[in-house]
């Protein structure tokens, strides 16, 4: 297994464990000020529309120039290598190109510093096996999980979802009700005046109030 790829799956390890532990540390906020948000013709060629840290309009998959924006991407992340958004970007556009196993290093960068939308991406991805990337359900279910944490609309719905879908029942992965309910709390004060959102948010409490 390719050392980038053994080292995402041991962050899951380390998130697990972290998971399970007595007192697990509280999770801290994803720090922007950490990094460069100067935009990059990466950004406006990669940055993914619903990337709450996305520093431009975002480009959706069927309009991205997959060659300029690989191309500028990788030019972003030779620059500012620790740059969690560039990398995010990266690893998007090789992934539309059907080249997700030259992302895991990238992929693994942007989860390494927590940030909220490769979390629930890679978390995504991880679940199904997806775009050449190792399928682990219960990896992916801590980082979706961690995602909801980061404030990531996607997590916050997502997490509880597939939890009472029943994914996760064979993961340590923290599936507390209480925990649940406060995801879709929050994710309430991002979708406000959204029928379908609301909706899922209505259904989603329901049914986490029967646990």
């Amino acid at each position: 297994m390719p050392a980038p790829i053994r080292s995402l799956l041991s962050l899951c390890v380390l998130s697990i464990t972290t998971a399970v532990a007595s007192e697990a540390p509280p999770v801290v906020p994803f720090d922007k000020s950490k990094y460069s948000w100067t935009e990059t013709e990466c950004d406006t060629l990669a940055a993914h529309p619903d990337d709450p840290d996305r520093n431009t309009t975002g480009v959706k998959q069927a309009d991205v120039d997959l060659p300029k924006a690989i191309a500028a991407c990788q030019a972003a992340v030779a620059a500012d290598p620790k740059n969690p958004r560039v990398n995010y970007q990266l690893a998007r556009v090789l992934g539309y190109s059907g080249r997700g196993a030259e992302a895991a290093a990238n992929r693994q960068a942007a989860v390494a510093a927590d940030y909220p939308q490769a979390l629930f991406v890679v978390g995504y991805i991880s679940l199904l096996g997806w775009n050449q990337h190792p399928k682990d359900v219960c990896c992916g279910a801590e980082l979706i999980r961690r995602s909801a944490q980061q404030g990531r609309l996607a997590g916050q719905l997502g997490f509880p979802t597939y939890v009472l879908q029943g994914w996760f029942k064979d993961c340590p992965v923290k599936q507390d009700r209480d925990e649940m309910l406060k995801f879709v709390a929050a994710a309430r004060k991002q979708i406000a005046g959204d029928y379908y959102k609301e909706l899922l948010a209505d259904n989603l409490e329901r049914d986490l109030s029967k646990l």
